[in-house]
């Protein structure tokens, strides 16, 4: 498929989605459609795996189900949950669904058996895990898709007739990445609507390629990759296909985020037994226990409230520092989480506010633990402000590593001003994206742009990294004329004298 008609899709699944939520927020729409979407690329998937694989027979998909041979019919759905993961019967894929929209059909409660079929035809089996309860946020009684019964009805029939007109392109050999840069386009464009929702489940492309290119800097191939606050999994698969990962992991604590993260693993063509991805909170009940990752990433919630109970003192994630993160921002918790995770030969890149770089109490003291104690500090890069759905506040990037050597510097790279303006999101350019990696790759040091900091020039600021330290940013200002200046002042103050006089004659003559 070319890139012009993966265009093409991305167009048209955003089309369906504006056009047919009516005055249903953006957000909510959101699960919906997507749902939908994933829904029938699990029907297609199935129904031309079935087919190729009872080629030989002569029979389709559809005839061997309506045959009598029960052996053949165990045989498929075995091959089926063993390499798809799922099964789903004939009678619930969405094509049939689309039958009964042509037959003028209720298809509520039929489509609501068919989504619960897949889920239930992993039970037992290895996948489980992965389809468990993975329709469950999409409610077809929900009074969001309309006031009656036929008014939900006629909704998602409209929608899935729009979707049927769709060609998904799974017949063309490894074009499942072209249906699963469409659905990414998807979340994005949700994202862009949905406000401070937004930064719940989605990371920006063009920083999802930054953090990605970073821990993969010097590998071939990465055994593994986590991300403790995965939201939709869009970091997560960038940076597994920039290091070519074996396994994803990652843990999502909104269970709604966990669903779609799920769906968006499948339809780029992960196999179900090549992620796990559990839903649960991150600090308060981590599921990975004592494993450790080659790379790991994140966009954790900034500042976020965490509970900083007495029992985490003893917890090995956090005891080392000897003193936990505020009960009223936990983005040392975070970080103290990941580095727990890391390997000695791996690298961690993750999105932190600025704050993290210089606040006091109990975050400067496992800021230098972290230096003083620790050396694990490798870089830190200002990113621009207003980059991220749902908060315009400036960014950087923490980069850690185990495996410094103690003389290592920091680099410090400040990429705040280097950004293209569109409307009123900043959003970094292809040129931007790559002189911040070559500069990370290379730890050059370039005038006002980056700077390779001593530990002994870390210690005399104190332990603070506050970028502006380190580097001379300031641009000289162009030369301002006070004559003229001060020229337009007084013609802006004689034509407001004007107008405060036409205005007067005005209210004079309507008797005011």
């Amino acid at each position: 498929m070319s890139e012009e008609l993966q265009q093409k899709l991305r167009s048209q699944l955003w089309a369906v989605a504006n056009a047919l939520r009516g005055n249903m927020s953006a957000s909510d729409f959101m699960y919906f459609s997507l749902g939908f979407i994933f829904y029938k690329y699990l029907s297609e998937k199935i129904e031309l795996y079935v087919n190729e694989e009872l080629e030989e027979d002569g029979v389709t998909f559809q005839q061997a189900w309506e045959s009598d041979d029960e052996e053949l019919k165990e045989v498929v759905k075995e091959s089926c949950i063993e390499n798809l993961g799922y099964f789903i019967q004939p009678q619930y894929l969405f094509s049939t669904i689309i039958d009964l929209i042509g037959k003028k059909e209720n298809i509520l409660p039929d489509l609501e058996r068919s989504l619960k079929r897949i889920e239930d035809s992993t039970i037992g089996q290895e996948s489980e895990e992965d389809f468990g309860g993975l329709f469950s946020d999409m409610d077809l009684a929900s009074p969001k898709l309309g006031r009656t019964a036929d008014d939900k009805n006629k909704l998602i029939s409209e929608v899935l007739i729009a979707l049927n007109g769709i060609d998904f392109g799974l017949k063309e050999a490894g074009d499942i990445d072209i249906l699963g840069d469409a659905y990414e386009y998807m979340i994005s464009q949700f994202a862009a609507g949905a406000g401070k929702k937004a930064g719940e489940f989605y990371t920006p492309q063009e920083v999802s390629y930054i953090l990605a290119e970073i821990v993969t800097t010097g590998k071939t191939r990465l055994k593994d990759v986590y991300d403790p606050t995965c939201g939709s999994g869009s970091l997560l698969l960038r940076t597994a296909k920039s290091g070519r990962a074996d396994v994803i992991y990652g843990q999502e604590k909104n269970p709604t985020t966990f669903n779609l993260c799920r769906m968006n693993m499948l339809l780029h063509g992960v196999k179900y037994n090549d992620f796990d991805i559990r839903n649960g909170d991150t600090l308060e009940a981590d599921d990975f226990g004592e494993r450790q990752f080659e790379a790991v990433v994140a966009n954790p919630p900034f500042s976020a409230v965490w509970s900083a109970a007495t029992k985490f003192n003893n917890d090995d994630r956090f005891s080392a520092a000897g003193v936990l993160a505020p009960k009223s921002k936990a983005d040392y918790a975070f970080i103290l989480h990941m580095i727990y995770h890391l390997s000695e030969s791996g690298t961690m890149a993750c999105v932190v506010p600025h704050g993290v770089l210089f606040r006091g109490s109990a975050e400067g003291k496992i800021r230098q633990f972290l230096i003083e104690k620790k050396n694990y500090i490798d870089a830190i890069i200002g990113l621009p402000a207003n980059i991220f759905y749902g908060t315009s506040i400036p960014t950087c990037i923490l980069v850690i590593k185990k495996c410094r050597k103690e003389d290592d510097n920091i680099l410090f790279i400040d990429a705040s001003k280097e950004f293209e303006k569109i409307k009123t999101q900043n959003k970094l350019r292809p040129e931007h994206i790559d002189k911040i990696i070559d500069t990370y790759r290379t730890r050059t040091e370039i005038e006002k742009y980056s700077h390779l900091a001593t530990l002994q020039e870390i210690r005399e600021n104190d332990y603070n990294l506050n970028i502006p330290r380190y580097m001379d940013t300031f641009e000289e200002e162009e030369e301002i004329d006070i004559h003229a200046v001060m020229n337009e002042i007084r013609e802006l103050e004689a034509q407001r004298a004007e107008l405060d006089k036409q205005i007067e004659v005005y209210l004079k003559e309507l008797g005011l």
